[in-house]
């Protein structure tokens, strides 16, 4: 595959330069690494709808609702705010 040139600030190929040296890799492969390693607005879709239907399948055995992702919401909060101890 041929190597093309993306044109950043200075600041930006300082940063990916020293993350870079801190992982002894290249700047070629930590670009690579970090395109590869996010998820596209399409995969994050998918790996939605993926776990939803594997928690309706293994846990739930009923469809996911709007109040199950409010209780979610909620339970995260609270842990999070530590008003609740580790979940059981």
């Amino acid at each position: 595959m041929a190597d093309t040139t993306i044109k950043v600030d200075p600041a930006v190929r300082d940063r990916l330069q020293e993350l870079a040296r801190e992982r002894g890799i290249t700047m070629r492969d930590l670009v690579a690494e970090l395109a590869g390693a996010t998820p596209t607005k399409e995969e994050l879709r998918e790996r939605y709808e993926e776990t939803r239907a594997y928690v309706e399948e293994h846990f739930l055995g009923r469809p996911y609702t709007e109040e199950d992702e409010k209780a979610g919401e909620e339970l995260w909060a609270d842990l999070e705010a530590g008003r609740i101890g580790e979940v059981q």
